[in-house]
C-alpha cells in the first residue's frame, strides 16, 4: 500500500496514525534480535516501518535483506531508504529490483551523508548527484509502482542552512515525482509548524510526515540533538536537566514533552507521525501510551485475516492457510514461497511442488544449542517437558520449539483446559476455541472488515504418547462431530475425515462479500507439517549431548509419539474436545530415561478399525 494512500485514509477517517524507523544492526545476532523486536512492535499498530540505507558493501545489502524479511516473513508494510552515496546507477537498479521483488511499494529517496572518510559529499562516478535525480530515475524506471518520499529540513541540513534554497530543492524533488515528505527530527514544534506553512505556500501539497525522536536517556537526547543541529526548547532543558542522571525520570518527563509536541502537530492538521525508534521499543511505547494510541480492549488492532499476511510479491491476495502453521508464520511463508496460486485468492493444490525443503531459511529450530538450553533448561523427564508447556501457557516463557510467538490472547478462554492437558502429559502444540458469530470488531477474535461476524470451530493439536493414543481414537469414535488426523514421525496417517479436501475451521461473513474461509485443516498439508513438527523435536533433542536424560526424553517424543489434531465441527459446543480427553494421562511422567530405554525406531500405530500395525522408519 502506498504511503500517500495511508495518509489519505487517516485524513478521511480522522484517526491519526504513525510509523517506525529502524536501522541495520552491525552484528548477525543484533539483526535477529531486531527482527524479533520489529515483530513485537508491530503489535503497537504502526501503519508502516522504514529501514535506513547503509551506504556501501555489506550494510547496503543488509538493508535489502531486511526489507525482504519485513515484507515477506513479518508481513510489515515497509519503506526502503535509498541514497546516492557510493551508489552508481547499476547498484541503485539492483536495490530497486530487490525491493520490487520483496513486494515493497515505498522508497525514501535521499542524497545521503558523505562516507566517514570524506569531509564533503561527492557523487559516485556514474551515479546521481542530487536526490531529485534519484527520484526522477525511480519514477521513470518504475512509474507508479513506488510511492517516493523525500527529506524535509525544518531547521536546515548539515551543508545548507538557506531555508529558501532548501524549499526550492524540495519543490524540484516534488516536481520530479516525489509523493510524500519525511522531516528530520526536531523538538521546536513552533518552528516546524511555521515551516509547514511555508512549504504549503510554495505550492507543495503532498503529505508531510514529521520525524519524532522519543527520549530514552538524557545523554542520548543531547547527543542526537547536537548531531542533527536541532534546537532544544529552553523549557525542555529546564525540565530534563535536574533529573538527567535518572533514566526512569528522564523517560517519564520526556514522554510528556514529546506527546505534547505530537498533540500540537496533530492539531495543525497533520494526521501522521514518524518515530525514529533507534531500534528501541520502550521510549516509543511510552509516548504512544501517553497519547492513548496503543491497542487495547477499546482500541483493538485491526487485522484483515486471523493470521499475519505476507506482503511479498504475489502474496497480498492470499486468503487461505492451513491452521498447522499458525504459530510458525515465517516457516509457512518460506515453504510456500514458490507457489503461484496466491493471486487467485483460493486454496491451491498442495500436491504441487509446494511445502519446500525442511532446510530452507527459518524452518528449523532457531538459536544455538547453548541458547536453547538456556531458554528451555535441561528437562530430565516427561514431567519436566510438561512444565515447559505449562510455563508457556502461563506466559512465563515466550517460545516453544513449535511456536515462534507467545500464546495468542484468545487462548485465555481455554487456558484452564490447556493447563490440565499438559499437566497430564498431553502436550498442546496448537489450539483455538470455538466462536459462534462474534462481531468482526471484537478485540480478541475479530478480523476482517467492520460490520461482519466471525466463526471458529474448536481445534486442538497435541503430541500424545503411544500408550494413550488408542483410547483417544476409541473416544473420538463415539463423537461423530469430531474429525481427526494423527501420525507418528515414521508412521501412516490415521484419520476419520470423510474426504481429503479442506475443512474450514475459521470463517467470516461480511456485508457485500462472499464467505471468507481463511483457515483450514486437510491431509496433505498436515503431512507436510508433520515432517516439520517432528524435525523441530529432533532439533531440540540435538541441543543436548547424546545419552543424556534430556536428549533421551525429547528423542522419545520425536521418534515415537503421535501428532494429533482434532476438529469439533459443531462450533456450538466449545468443550467437547476437552471432555473427550478428560482423565487421560501419560504414565511414567516422573521417570528419568536411561540409554538402555532408547527406541529402536519401530513404532506401533492403530488404524481406524483398531488393528495394530508395526511401522519402521522409512
Amino acid at each position: 500500500m502506498h504511503i500517500r494512500e495511508m495518509m489519505a485514509e487517516a485524513e478521511k477517517t480522522g484517526n491519526p496514525s504513525f510509523s517506525f524507523e529502524y536501522f541495520p544492526p552491525k552484528t548477525a545476532q543484533g539483526v535477529q534480535n531486531l527482527y524479533d523486536r520489529m515483530e513485537r512492535m508491530h503489535h503497537f499498530g504502526p501503519k508502516f516501518i522504514d529501514i535506513t540505507w547503509g551506504a556501501g558493501g555489506r550494510i547496503a545489502e543488509l538493508t535489502c535483506e531486511m526489507v525482504v524479511q519485513a515484507q515477506t516473513y513479518l508481513g510489515l508494510e515497509t519503506c526502503m531508504h535509498l541514497t546516492c552515496t557510493d551508489m552508481g546507477e547499476e547498484k541503485v537498479d539492483d536495490a530497486l529490483r530487490k525491493a520490487y521483488k520483496a513486494g515493497c511499494t515505498n522508497i525514501l529517496a535521499l542524497r545521503g551523508d558523505p562516507p566517514r572518510e570524506h569531509e564533503k559529499w561527492e557523487a559516485t562516478e556514474g551515479g546521481f548527484r542530487y536526490a531529485r535525480d534519484l527520484v526522477s530515475h525511480i519514477r521513470t524506471k518504475y512509474h507508479d509502482h513506488f510511492d517516493i518520499g523525500v527529506a524535509g529540513y525544518p531547521e536546515g541540513c548539515d551543508d545548507n542552512k538557506d531555508e529558501e534554497l532548501l524549499l526550492e530543492h524540495l519543490k524540484e524533488k516534488v516536481d520530479m515525482g516525489a509523493t510524500f515528505i519525511v522531516t528530520q527530527m526536531f523538538y521546536d514544534v513552533e518552528n516546524f509548524l511555521r515551516w509547514v506553512d511555508k512549504v504549503r505556500a510554495k505550492g507543495i501539497h503532498i503529505p508531510i510526515l514529521p520525524g519524532i525522536m522519543p527520549i530514552a536517556t538524557y545523554a542520548s537526547f543531547i547527543r542526537r540533538a547536537n548531531h542533527m543541529n536541532c534546537k532544544i526548547p529552553d523549557d525542555w532543558l529546564a525540565a530534563l536537566e535536574p533529573v538527567k542522571n535518572d533514566d526512569v525520570a528522564v523517560r517519564e518527563i520526556g514522554k510528556t514533552l514529546v506527546a505534547d509536541m505530537c498533540r500540537k502537530i496533530l492539531a495543525h492538521g497533520i494526521p501522521h507521525l514518524h518515530f525514529y525508534t533507534m531500534n528501541l521499543a520502550q521510549a516509543t511505547r511510552m509516548v504512544l501510551e501517553e497519547l492513548d494510541w496503543m491497542p487495547s480492549a477499546h482500541r483493538p488492532l485491526k487485522q484483515p485475516l486471523p493470521w499475519k499476511q505476507s506482503l511479498g510479491l504475489g502474496r497480498r491476495e492470499e486468503d487461505v492457510r492451513p491452521i498447522f502453521w499458525r504459530n510458525r508464520n515465517k516457516s509457512y511463508v518460506a515453504r510456500t514461497q514458490e507457489w503461484d496460486e496466491f493471486p487467485n485468492g483460493r486454496w491451491g493444490d498442495s500436491r504441487s511442488p509446494a511445502f519446500g525443503e525442511l532446510d530452507a531459511y527459518g524452518i528449523g529450530l532457531t538459536g544455538t544449542n547453548e541458547q536453547n538450553r538456556k531458554k528451555w533448561g535441561e528437562p530430565q523427564s516427561l514431567k519436566d517437558v510438561a512444565n515447559l508447556f505449562i510455563r508457556y501457557i502461563n506466559k512465563e516463557i515466550e517460545y516453544l520449539p513449535w511456536s515462534e510467538a507467545p500464546l495468542a490472547s484468545e487462548a485465555e478462554s481455554i487456558k484452564d483446559e490447556l493447563l490440565s492437558l499438559n499437566q497430564r502429559g498431553l502436550f498442546t502444540v496448537n489450539s483455538q476455541p470455538a466462536v459462534n458469530g462474534v462481531k468482526s470488531t471484537h478485540p480478541v477474535y475479530g478480523w476482517g472488515p467492520s460490520n461482519g461476524y466471525v466463526y471458529q470451530k474448536a481445534y486442538l493439536e497435541l503430541l500424545v504418547s503411544p500408550e494413550i493414543f488408542p483410547e483417544i481414537l476409541r473416544r473420538i469414535h463415539d463423537h461423530p462431530d469430531l474429525t481427526y488426523y494423527a501420525v507418528t514421525k515414521s508412521g501412516t496417517l490415521h484419520t476419520n475425515a470423510p474426504a481429503e479436501g479442506p475443512n474450514a475451521v475459521t470463517w467470516g461473513v461480511f456485508p457485500g462479500k462472499e464467505i471468507v474461509q481463511p483457515t483450514i485443516v486437510e491431509s496433505i498439508s498436515f503431512l507436510a507439517w508433520k515432517d516439520e513438527a517432528f524435525q523441530l523435536g529432533s532439533d531440540w533433542a540435538k541441543c543436548y549431548d547424546a545419552d543424556t536424560p534430556s536428549r533421551l526424553v525429547i528423542d522419545k517424543i520425536a521418534e515415537t509419539w503421535y501428532l494429533v489434531n482434532i476438529v469439533n465441527n459443531d462450533f456450538h459446543q466449545p468443550r467437547t474436545i476437552f471432555d473427550v480427553l478428560e482423565g487421560l494421562e501419560a504414565s511414567s511422567l516422573d521417570i528419568v530415561p536411561t540409554p538402555e530405554a532408547k527406541t529402536n525406531g519401530t513404532t506401533t500405530t492403530t488404524t481406524n478399525n483398531g488393528v495394530e500395525a508395526s511401522t519402521a522408519p522409512h
